[in-house]
């Protein structure tokens, strides 16, 4: 049985197919338009999954869209009626898109789909789940637990927030609901508003911002802002919001509370903002501990399940890990909502035809999220070639040994191999790596090849084996969704010169033995790496580890600042030529930056809007 997944018309489109209930391809429709967080209808996704899996769209049996536009719509409606007159001009610049398109979906998703991929019986196998199902069906089904516990948190589905479920075998049933407008999500998206980045597109900005600055107004946001209960329950002030009517996130008395106006693109991040970001970070952290802390003890077991766009919180999923409610947990790991189609599609084959899930393993369903294009040895040289590269071709044992000295040596490097990653995070197949040791590495990568804040951290990627040598918890983290601190005897004691420093300041202190992935607080995003689901990126580090004694390498995503990580050799070359980076290595092909010829793109890093 071959079931479509399909998210679309909000953010982070994507598509998924499962054939027998395994996934086998999924992508988001960004990484082929190359607009950050595409949201339009996903025909290259599409397109990319029924190629992968050699089918057709007529030979699908089901298509799934990822929640339900009637639902959606009507809290659309309910929302303006409770508020009005307040939001006629949104309401305005809203109604007629909704009337037009979004309204009448299904016969959109008819057009669209018979447009790009001709006829199908859409009146049978066009079918539509709930948006919180959707994440839910996404974190439990590929999970590796045969029961668990199910947390979702976002911004909105259609009404819901924030929602718990019980996952046993192949029935998953949601038990509980917060409804909009209270949402940790919208929250949070609020303070990323308020400080200057895009909303749905900034917030891990937020939370790297975090660690820079200290809570000193999270009392003013639980007095104000959130009335949180001991069980995780909450209500928001929507006296202070603006985004159920508006066309802003907050509003003049939001900005009266913490002191001033949102700010600017552009403007100077001062300490003050600084703090709010630590602030609303340990506000989100202490309700999503609170949330998790009340399943823990009404589920009564030991597993717990996390998506929605919350989850993507790396920090607060640590806290929940160190916390020890549940014994095991488990991230989707394309948690937002390009995750929603894949749920969609996991939910039509279980609880819809009523399909039996596989037995769990030990191990989880998403193949290491390594579910996107691949490009084979022959293939990347054409491309290449016909790109005006120079490069040269060499042996698999040679290419892993030249990229480890290359990157003992202090280099930049991209490293485009295998399937392409689902999901924010990249895993070893589409990543810019560095030699963690050097304390200006972090600087050098943000300002000189991804062309962002100086202040945005990065993660390591460790061989899985060495883990607990180097960190506290010591546990697998394959999607690089929690952090973990460094033990004591990796840490370092700044240097006396630094007494006195403060804020972004204190970014090129060595901390650790690994300074430049190493946070203020000594934790690390962390990323376990394994020879089962990546062997060549596995060979990579412990060609690393052997030449260096470091088992770790700075691991960041393949792009520039305001552009989606790189699908193809193409995209991947033309990062090359328009950065600092020295060395490309895709495939077997090695691409050192001096012996090019081709023009370098002078404006590459004014191609793509800040996020």
């Amino acid at each position: 049985m071959l079931i479509l997944g399909i998210s679309a018309f909000y953010h982070d489109s994507a598509a998924a197919l499962l054939r027998d209930g395994v996934v086998v391809a999924a992508a988001q429709e960004e990484r082929f338009t190359r607009i950050k967080h595409d949201p339009d209808f996903p025909a290259n996704a599409i397109a990319y999954c029924l190629d992968h899996a050699g089918t057709s769209l007529d030979a699908v049996d089901a298509v799934v869209f990822y929640d339900k536009p009637f639902l959606k719509f009507e809290r659309l409606l309910e929302t303006y009626i409770a508020f009005a007159p307040r939001g006629f001009a949104s309401f305005r610049r809203a109604m007629p898109l909704w009337l037009r398109e979004k309204l009448f979906l299904k016969d959109l998703l008819r057009k669209r789909l018979t447009a790009a991929f001709g006829p199908f019986d859409w009146q049978s196998k066009l079918m539509f789940s709930e948006h919180h199902l959707s994440h839910a069906a996404s974190a439990f089904y590929p999970s590796p637990f045969e029961d668990a516990a199910v947390l979702t948190m976002d911004g909105v589905g259609e009404w819901c927030t924030t929602s718990t479920a019980t996952g046993r075998g192949a029935d998953l049933k949601i038990d509980k609901e917060i409804h909009f407008p209270h949402s940790l999500g919208l929250l949070y998206s609020a303070f990323t508003y308020y400080l200057g980045f895009k909303v749905n597109s900034g917030e891990y900005k937020v939370m790297g911002l975090a660690p820079y600055g200290r809570p000193e107004y999270a009392d003013l946001i639980f007095d104000n802002l959130i009335d949180l209960k001991t069980d995780g329950s909450f209500r928001l002030d929507m006296d202070y919001f603006d985004y159920c009517t508006g066309l802003t996130m907050t509003n003049g008395r939001f900005d009266a509370l913490f002191g001033g106006p949102p700010r600017q693109l552009g403007e100077d991040m001062t300490q003050r903002h600084m703090d709010i970001a630590a602030s609303i970070q340990a506000v989100t952290e202490e309700a999503v501990l609170r949330l998790t802390r009340a399943l823990a003890k009404d589920s009564g077991l030991d597993n717990l399940c996390l998506a929605g766009g919350v989850a993507l919180n790396c920090v607060a999923n640590g806290r929940i890990q160190q916390d020890g409610a549940f014994k095991n947990i488990w991230i989707q790991p394309a948690a937002g909502d390009a995750g929603g189609a894949l749920g969609a599609a996991l939910a039509a084959y279980h609880l819809h035809f009523e399909k039996p899930r596989a037995t769990a393993s030990g191990e989880d369903g998403m193949s290491g999220a390594y579910l996107g294009p691949a490009f084979s040895q022959t293939e990347i040289e054409r491309r290449l070639t016909e790109a005006g590269a120079r490069f040269q071709v060499l042996s698999d044992n040679e290419t892993v040994a030249e990229t480890a000295r290359a990157l003992a040596d202090g280099a930049a490097v991209g490293w485009f191999q295998g399937r392409m990653e689902f999901g924010p995070r990249a895993l070893g197949g589409r990543s810019i790596l560095g030699d963690p040791r050097p304390p200006e590495m972090q600087r050098k990568l943000n300002l000189k090849v991804k062309y962002r804040e100086s202040f945005r951290p990065f993660a390591p990627s460790i061989l899985a084996d060495k883990v607990s040598d180097w960190f506290e918890g010591g546990r697998r983290s394959p999607y690089m969704l929690v952090v973990d601190w460094l033990r004591d005897d990796r840490r370092r004691q700044p240097d006396p010169a630094a007494d006195g420093l403060s804020g972004i300041d204190l970014l090129n202190v060595a901390r650790s033995d690994i300074p430049a992935v190493t946070h203020l607080d000594y934790s690390a995003r962390l990323h376990t790496a394994e020879a089962a689901s990546n062997p060549r990126f596995h060979a990579l580090l412990k060609a690393f580890h052997d030449l260096t004694g470091c088992p770790a390498l700075v691991n960041t995503s393949f792009n520039v600042r305001g552009e989606p990580i790189v699908c193809t050799p193409e995209d991947a070359f033309r990062c090359l030529m328009g950065t600092e980076l020295d060395l490309l290595v895709a495939g077997n092909c090695i691409l050192r930056k001096t012996e090019q010829i081709a023009p370098k793109i002078t404006e590459y890093k004014e191609s793509f809007e800040p996020d």
